[in-house]
């Protein structure tokens, strides 16, 4: 909302921010500055408010990080829902425009993991205007624009990235065979294919260049999705970036603790946008695949100003973006670019029109550090190992990549280095849109051999997943094993949550992978979850049972041998570890790495390459949408 407000500012608007109204009782917040001029937006924030408040098992949070104190009773359920209702109960010929992550992952029919259930785009439950879908900062001046002409927001229909619906035979521009027709809400209800099948050309449109038109008939009317702006330039991202925010919570929170704040106050974001294209992951949906970098004097202008907060003591927690080091990457050549329509520029292989070069990210990070104010820089943001370890043609970017792994590694890691492997098996990171596991296991040596000449102690913290698509209780028993040869006790471990427009989630309800229609195994009961789960913790002494239960039932027992041989169990317990504590974690400790175990192949899908429309085993979805 800081960015939106800015904006506006900037372009000569007045602009008034109520945080967090109260939904109760009579309204008074949302009556407390009268009737706007333009319109009422809403936005929920950055991060789903159904994940930010409940867990993968549907269960409160212990606090609300975007909350006063972590308080759960800020904001209710689905409040851009709750909210417009609100707003159009109060005023209903004032205008409601609708942004933000909520908003923009449910622009069209959308599973709903909490309700379990298909729900129709958010401009039919909400009754709001329009949707101004991404990165908002060019489509709500247009919008400010289009109504100051004297347009009626009912008849603004020619501002990209934008949601609306009309009646079907209003169509603006009439239906053309440019267009893409999705298969109805109400035809998705019935058919969970048909669901699968939308999701192919819904992601693929957000990832081209030159995208078409999307329409989707619901109640009788159309939602249309028009097509997002090209990517900003790097001029036009610093003049977003270099507007005169105060880098502080609104006022209403003065002297009140916002966890999420505290997380990032001293960090910097650099770049937008991320092509990695991971099956569970909404960035590439709302900022974008290409990624669009501010100039180093933008960034250097912004360290400055955090150096000058007044609590600041000369170590910034972050210099990043979506993921760590893609900062200055793109394709090399344009017009490849422009007719390509891949979800990732890096899996299932890195595209080779690709520029991996780190060299712009190291300059930044030396120009950052060479400022007197600063101490030290951390990198805070998860970091892409593949990209580090590709081999590339050009020599001068592969002594760049290992450059850049130095000086991370040297300079840059605050004792823990973030990645996310997120599983071992290969079959669940193809799914995923992961690489290997093998890469992971070649940067944790690199990693290790660095530490060791540096005389430094810091540790690897792995990301890993459960219960993700394609994962089976024999591939969490395998990630048992292999995390254990590599002497880690995992901490950072999740659930996979289902959440609208990614293609994970369409696969976990639908059961179709969308680019081939092949079925998809997803644990979905709880039981199946949690046992799926219990792998992480084969150390804890308390599940021990229970896993070589689990291990006999899924026709593995040789493996508890390999997890519990009598002399690695006895020293592990006699270390201290396994012991319960507060978290329900354990730290990992770093050591030698040894030979990687290898995992059996899953009969009739070890050659399976889900969730890619690059490379697949079966046959291509190749349902185009109705064209009229």
């Amino acid at each position: 909302m800081a960015v939106i407000g800015r904006c506006l500012e900037a372009a000569g608007y007045k602009v008034a921010i109520v945080p967090q109204p109260d939904w109760h009782g009579d309204y008074r917040d949302f009556k407390k500055l009268g009737v706007p001029r333009l319109f009422f937006g809403i936005s929920p924030g950055c991060m789903d408010s159904m994940v930010n408040k409940y867990t993968a098992n549907k269960r409160l949070r212990s606090e609300d990080a975007y909350s006063p104190d972590g308080r759960h009773d800020c904001r209710p359920d689905y409040p851009t829902v709750v909210y417009t209702q609100i707003l159009k109960e109060l005023y209903p010929d004032v205008p409601v425009v609708l942004g933000g992550i909520e908003a923009s992952m449910r622009r069209l029919t959308h599973y709903d993991y909490w309700q379990d259930k298909v729900r129709k785009c958010i401009l039919c439950d909400s009754k709001a205007d329009i949707i101004l879908y991404g990165m908002g900062e060019k489509s709500i001046l247009e919008l400010c624009a289009s109504l100051e002409n004297g347009q009626h927001i009912s008849t603004i229909h020619h501002i990209p990235q934008t949601v609306f619906m009309v009646d079907k035979n209003s169509v603006p521009g009439g239906i053309t065979d440019k267009d893409i027709i999705l298969n109805s809400h109400e035809a998705c209800l019935k058919d969970k294919r048909k669901q699968a099948e939308n999701f192919k050309h819904i992601e693929e449109e957000a990832n081209k260049v030159h995208a078409q038109r999307l329409l989707q008939e619901v109640d009788g009317m159309y939602a249309v999705v028009n097509p997002p702006y090209p990517t900003l330039t790097t001029q036009e991202l610093d003049a977003t970036f270099d507007l005169p925010y105060t880098r502080l919570p609104h006022p209403k929170y003065k002297n009140k603790r916002i966890p999420a704040y505290e997380m990032i106050k001293f960090s910097v974001n650099m770049h937008q946008g991320c092509f990695g294209g991971c099956s569970f992951c909404t960035i590439s949906a709302h900022q974008g695949k290409f990624v669009v970098c501010r100039s180093k004097e933008s960034i250097l202008n912004e360290v400055k100003k955090v150096a000058q907060m007044p609590d600041f003591k000369g170590y910034l927690s972050d210099l990043g973006g979506p993921s760590a080091n893609m900062y200055g990457m793109a394709g090399r050549n344009k017009k490849a670019c422009e007719v390509c329509k891949r979800p990732s520029c890096i899996n299932p292989e890195i595209c080779p029109n690709l520029n991996t070069d780190h060299s712009k990210l190291i300059e930044i990070y030396r120009a950052v550090d060479a400022l007197p104010e600063i101490k030290k820089s951390f990198i805070g943001s998860g970091v892409r190992y593949d990209l580090l370890l590709h081999k590339s043609k050009d020599k001068k970017v592969n002594d760049a990549a290992m450059e850049y792994t130095k000086e991370l590694i040297r300079n840059h890691v605050s004792g823990r280095l973030k990645v996310a492997p997120e599983h071992t098996s290969d079959e669940v990171l193809r799914s995923m849109r992961k690489p290997s596991f093998s890469q992971f296991e070649e940067f944790k040596r690199i990693f290790d051999k660095i530490n060791k000449e540096e005389n430094l102690r810091q540790q690897i913290i792995p990301y890993f997943m459960s219960s993700h698509p394609a994962c089976k209780e024999a591939d969490m028993a395998d990630l048992a094993v292999r995390t254990k040869k590599l002497d880690f006790h995992l901490e950072q471990i999740q659930d996979f949550t289902p959440t609208p427009m990614t293609v994970s989630t369409e696969a976990w309800y639908t059961g179709y992978d969308p680019y081939t229609l092949e079925p998809v195994f997803s644990a979905k009961t709880p039981k199946d979850k949690n046992n799926q789960r219990l792998f992480f913790f084969w150390y804890k002494k308390e599940e021990r049972q229970n896993i070589e239960h689990e291990l006999r039932k899924i026709g593995r027992p040789e493996l508890i041998n390999e997890l519990y041989s009598s002399n690695d169990w006895g020293r592990q317990q006699s270390s201290g570890k396994g012991k319960k504590d507060d978290k329900n974690h354990r730290e990992h400790k770093n050591s030698r790495t040894e030979k990687a175990y290898e995992p059996k192949p899953s009969p009739k899908t070890a050659e399976r390459k889900s969730f890619n429309p690059n490379s697949h085993s079966g046959k291509p979805n190749k349902s185009k949408g109705k064209r009229r």
